[in-house]
């Protein structure tokens, strides 16, 4: 059920679907070269093993990543990520698999702001893995007013002949 008023399935307490990540050293490597942590843990496993790790890890920017990736999933490309707020624990090694939940624990309606935006809703997100809780935070997302037409669920222009919404 969706709030006809905010966009909201079910507003406060709302229960995202899960979302299973395998921990790839793929993933960890790449993620760690595109965010330009360049630091021996995360891509060479016997320099991890020297530093008493068992295996090379994830970095807190890569899983910081997959919680955007999580919301953004769930509420539209049109929603605007406000705040990220993580903490990590056990750590994501290769082989592993992570699984992200959330629940919707604030929801503004947005009424009140001047460009008619849409709510902003806050969802705490747990990520866990075979170790344990690997991450816990919260994420504050803005979503696209109803009536905006960045909003998938609205009513689209019909395109002219050129291609281009009349």
């Amino acid at each position: 059920m969706v709030d006809a008023l905010t966009g909201v399935g079910a507003g406060v307490g709302a229960k995202l679907a899960p979302l299973e990540i395998p921990v790839t050293r793929t993933l960890i490597v790449s993620g760690a070269i595109a965010s330009r942590d360049y630091q021996d843990v995360h891509h060479d496993a016997e320099l991890a093993k020297e530093k008493g790790s068992p295996d090379i890890f994830m970095n807190i920017l890569t899983t910081n990543g997959l919680v955007g990736r999580y919301i953004t999933d769930h509420f539209g490309p049109a929603s605007v990520l406000r705040k990220v707020a993580i903490r990590l624990g056990a750590p994501n090694y290769p082989g592993d698999t992570m699984v992200l939940t959330g629940t919707v624990t604030e929801v503004e309606d947005g009424s009140g702001v001047p460009d008619g935006g849409g709510a902003t809703v806050v969802v705490r997100i747990i990520g866990v893995n075979g170790l344990g809780t690997h991450v816990t935070g919260t994420v504050t997302v803005t979503l696209p007013s109803l009536a905006s037409p960045a909003n998938p669920t609205s009513t689209p222009s019909r395109p002219s002949a050129s291609g281009r919404p009349a």
